[in-house]
């Protein structure tokens, strides 16, 4: 009787599965084969030196913060949008659409203006360890490098994600999955023939990695903005979009106090990763790079419980606009239960394989053995990333955004941060040790995220005319 409960409540039929793979398995091929090709683009620098290796990670891990506040920003409008595509509301949608895009230019022009003027000092945070024997001055060279060619970027991946969001928010999937795999074969192929100078194509080392990513975020947006455009039938939101860029002032509001607290915690708990990275890297650049290799092969097997994630906040979202809340809660049971068990698998094939990724790197064997370490603690926790991303997005979905806060990012800087900070600094303990102490102090999350889901704090219609 025990066990018919527990598959009522927290196993779905076939019908359920389906329709979670029909959202998920795009954004995992998508994302899979985005993180594979920076796989490979990681090793083709690679190839180049541990120097120029750790000059490009550093400066993907400040974009990283750029890119987490893009998300953050336009995050606020697409519960709304969710909840609005619910309702059958298209002009819902093309309030939500023109506050992204207001929210995306804002922040882009924000972080161009800062990484040029202090972006040296940026990087240079990550080069105050040992040397291990590598080139400082030649690391920071190679990553200002780096990041002044990345800049030009930014205007595209804005784009790019103020139309991607509002699609997937609808329900649509699979045309940023084909942009997204057209920008990555772009990517790879230029990559290969700028980096190295193959076919007549100059060889440009680090300066050519940064072009070919810059490439390939323009044909990425051109695809899904002009697919958007093209079919109306489908995307009839889109009819008379620009014809205004004003959003009224109610919706503003509304998305603006549900959205700030995402902002922030995406400012937040991205700057906070960056943070732990810094922490790691007063260990020395064999750690930095290491560190770097590890994270980019983890990001390749995260991409599983990160698409859940996307469908919890996706399905439960358009539940909850349409009223259907006891079915929402249903669901996102079953999806939570779901991500976990499927990273567990997953986390199982990273472990076995651990050992094999750093050897692709033209690296010393002490930046291998470091690598192979800190993989081996990501996969032991995957399963715990997995039901905590689920958890953030159950509450998120419910616009539970001021919880999302201080479940997410306040526990980063106020738990976190303190520990690794500690350790990395004062005791003499492996980065790979850190890294797990880092993951056992956010065991008390796991407890408070559960908590709150079990108690359905995040139940509620947030666009439902009061």
């Amino acid at each position: 009787m025990m066990l018919k409960n527990f598959k009522k409540k927290f196993i779905g039929d076939k019908a359920f599965y389906a329709m979670v793979l029909g959202i998920t398995v795009p954004i995992i091929i998508q994302n899979g084969i985005t993180n594979f090709v920076n796989l490979l683009d990681n090793i083709m620098v690679g190839q180049l030196g541990t120097e120029q290796m750790s000059g490009v990670s550093i400066v993907n891990q400040l974009i990283f913060v750029y890119n987490l506040c893009i998300f953050g920003g336009l995050s606020g409008a697409g519960i709304f949008t969710s909840q609005y595509y619910g309702q059958k509301d298209d002009e819902g949608i093309r309030h939500t659409f023109r506050y992204k895009l207001w929210m995306a230019v804002i922040l882009t022009a924000g972080a161009i203006a800062l990484f040029m003027l202090i972006g040296d000092s940026l990087i240079n945070l990550y080069l105050s360890g040992s040397s291990d024997g590598g080139d400082l001055a030649a690391t920071l060279s190679y990553g200002r490098t780096y990041l002044n060619i990345m800049l030009f970027g930014l205007p595209a991946f804005m784009m790019l994600q103020v139309y991607a969001s509002t699609l997937r928010e609808c329900g649509e999937t699979v045309v940023p999955m084909k942009a997204g795999m057209a920008a990555v074969l772009v990517n790879l192929v230029f990559n290969y023939f700028l980096i190295y100078g193959k076919f007549g194509f100059p060889k440009l080392g680090v300066a050519g990695a940064a072009i070919a990513t810059v490439m390939s975020r323009y044909v990425e947006a051109f695809i899904v903005i002009w697919w958007t455009h093209k079919h109306t039938e489908k995307n009839s939101y889109i009819i008379g979009m620009y014809r205004t860029l004003k959003v009224p002032l109610s919706v503003t509001k509304k998305i603006f106090i549900k959205g700030t607290p995402l902002l922030l915690n995406e400012a937040l708990w991205s700057s906070g990763m960056a943070m732990l990275s810094q922490c790691y890297s007063v260990r020395g650049l064999n750690v930095v790079a290491g560190l770097n290799i590890a994270n980019t092969v983890n990001n390749l097997f995260s991409v599983v419980f990160l698409a859940l994630g996307n469908a919890v906040a996706i399905i439960v979202g358009q539940l909850l606009g349409a009223g259907k809340m006891k079915e929402a809660r249903d669901t996102d049971n079953k999806l939570l239960v779901f991500a976990v068990a499927a990273s567990t698998g997953i986390a199982f094939i990273m472990l076995v394989l651990s050992p094999y990724f750093p050897l692709l790197y033209n690296t010393s064997d002490a930046v291998r053995t470091q690598a192979t370490k800190i993989l081996i603690a990501q996969a032991i926790f995957m399963p715990q990333a997995a039901f905590l991303n689920a958890t953030y997005f159950t509450l998120r979905a419910g616009g539970k955004t001021v919880i999302t806060f201080f479940f997410d990012c306040a526990f980063v800087w106020l738990v976190s941060i303190p520990v690794v900070f500690l350790l990395s600094r004062f005791t003499g303990m492996p980065a790979h040790f850190i890294y797990a102490c880092g993951q056992i102090a956010e065991w008390g999350k796991c407890v408070l995220g559960f908590i709150l889901v079990k108690k359905g704090v995040w139940i509620q219609n947030i666009v439902k005319d009061s």
